[in-house]
């Protein structure tokens, strides 16, 4: 094959595949500071597609003017250039619209487009013009335009599958926009460049100089000063050192998606979230538990915790990504045990498959920026839960939320869904039991009994949280969650305004 016979079907294929790449890697651009939510999906999705729209018509009409080699070399160097920016400017960006807007929407849409809009447009622009510079006669447009829509398509496809299957978890975010960097000025070259030999000769140094870099870096991740910066198949993770306020105790912590997930001192084993301490109240609510289950991981702050505390009970910890479950061993001290038994996948997916009985469950497993996993917040997802729960099961479950006001309004819809399946659902705000407009923790206890329980413990610790229940009403405005409806991250967009 001469490339210089394909050169304009191999820019085509290219660009479509460097489109979708761009998209999903800018997902994980902006989940660190924003999450992973449906309204920075949409933010992300809704940009793209609108500059490429832009570009479609743009290319178009540069295209009709004056088709050449030389007008479609300067789109593609300066598709480098905006791609270089984007590199450069996006911590910077993202940190100050993090700061300035409360509202998750309006930051996402404005950082979607200043970062990847430009790009977009460039990326657009490419197969309108090349389709006038293969176009010699219309007696055959029609086939020349499907023909490179259709590798165009190609390419995207292959795009989404590489970035998500390969390139994502194995490189990280800022691997990938240099590697989209150098396979832009591979193309540049190959348009610009006269005789085969030369074009082959740059490919050939290019992708040596690249793999180089590559291989004589960590791959997954960046370190520097203790700040360690991971890319997974589901998650970006930060984890690094810092010191409580309320000890003056060196923590590490890891985040996930701009979470603090969990966290643990560096030099003992007491629990560092107060919230987590709330978890043992399962002891006041079922004394006589042996078999539990917990959904979430992270760092394993609570799981290495219950091993610690009840030497005759066995956990079961679901997390989604095992490459978490990986970095808990390494960076947080978690160890084998035959008591603990983690299984990797969605949460939603093992209540729905289990045949195990519980006799609590424990729910700590946030997707980003406060909010649950929809999946794991429905009427569906609860009867499973109540369905795997022995006779005088319990789930304890965490949520960060006020009580009252739109602030308050999934607690209000998670609560509604609990008191639908459950016979008792207490609540436990962890910081102020008394202020109804806070956001804080608060911890849901739903008991599989109807046997009242009394709220009061000879443990004087556990006695301290039991005081914390919160004894005002609670308002049944909001509806009951299902999978047909559940607009968790509607919800949660309220709690995270100022």
């Amino acid at each position: 094959m001469k490339i210089n016979k394909y050169i304009l079907e191999i820019v085509t294929f290219v660009c479509g595949a460097v489109v979708m790449i761009f998209e999903l890697v800018g997902s994980r651009i902006l989940g660190p500071y924003f999450g992973t939510s449906i309204f920075v999906w949409t933010s992300l999705i809704g940009i793209i597609l609108g500059s490429l729209s832009v570009g479609y018509y743009f290319g178009g009409k540069i295209a009709d003017k004056n088709p050449n080699f030389k007008c479609l070399s300067f789109i593609i160097f300066l598709t480098i250039i905006f791609m270089g920016i984007t590199f450069f400017i996006k911590d910077f960006l993202l940190i100050n619209l993090q700061i300035i807007f409360s509202d998750i929407r309006v930051s996402s849409i404005i950082a979607s487009f200043i970062l990847f809009s430009p790009v977009s447009v460039l990326l657009g622009m490419v197969s309108p013009y090349v389709v006038k510079l293969k176009i010699e006669s219309l007696d055959n447009s029609g086939s020349i335009v499907g023909n490179l829509y259709s590798i165009s398509t190609a390419g995207s496809i292959i795009g989404t599958f590489i970035s998500g299957f390969y390139l994502i978890p194995k490189f990280g975010t800022n691997k990938i926009l240099i590697i989209l960097l150098i396979t832009l000025v591979i193309i540049l070259l190959m348009l610009i460049m006269k005789k085969n030999t030369k074009i082959k000769l740059s490919i050939f140094i290019i992708i040596i100089l690249s793999w180089f870099v590559i291989d004589k870096s960590n791959c997954l991740s960046f370190e520097r000063n203790g700040f360690i910066d991971i890319d997974t198949a589901y998650n970006r993770i930060w984890i690094y050192d810092r010191v409580d306020q309320n000890t003056n105790k060196m923590v590490k912590t890891m985040g996930i998606n701009n979470e603090n997930h969990s966290s643990m001192f560096v030099d003992d084993d007491e629990l560092v979230n107060e919230y987590t301490k709330y978890y043992h109240l399962a002891e006041h609510f079922n004394p006589n538990f042996r078999n539990t289950l917990m959904i979430g991981g992270a760092g394993y702050s609570f799981p290495k915790d219950f091993l610690i505390e009840y030497s005759d009970a066995s956990i079961d910890v679901v997390e989604i990504d095992p490459k978490v479950t990986e970095l808990a061993k390494k960076y947080f001290r978690l160890k084998d045990n035959a008591r603990l038994n983690i299984y990797h996948e969605d949460a939603r997916v093992y209540l729905n498959q289990t045949q195990k009985k519980y006799d609590v469950i424990f729910g700590d497993a946030f997707g980003s920026r406060y909010s649950l996993p929809y999946q794991l917040t429905t009427k569906e997802a609860i009867q499973k839960k109540y369905d795997i729960l022995n006779d005088e099961g319990v789930v304890v479950l965490n949520i960060i939320s006020a009580m009252e006001g739109e602030k308050g309004e999934f607690l209000r819809a998670e609560y509604a869904t609990y008191k639908s399946i459950f016979p008792q659902v207490y609540l436990f705000p962890v910081i102020d039991s008394e202020d109804g407009n806070m956001v804080q923790n608060i911890i849901l206890i739903a008991l599989k009994s109807d046997k009242e329980p009394v709220f009061s413990s000879i443990d004087p610790k556990l006695n301290e949280y039991l005081k914390h229940i919160w004894k005002n009403n609670i308002s049944t405005d909001i509806p009951v969650l299902t999978d047909d409806f559940a607009p968790v991250d509607y919800y949660i967009n309220k709690v995270l305004k100022k």
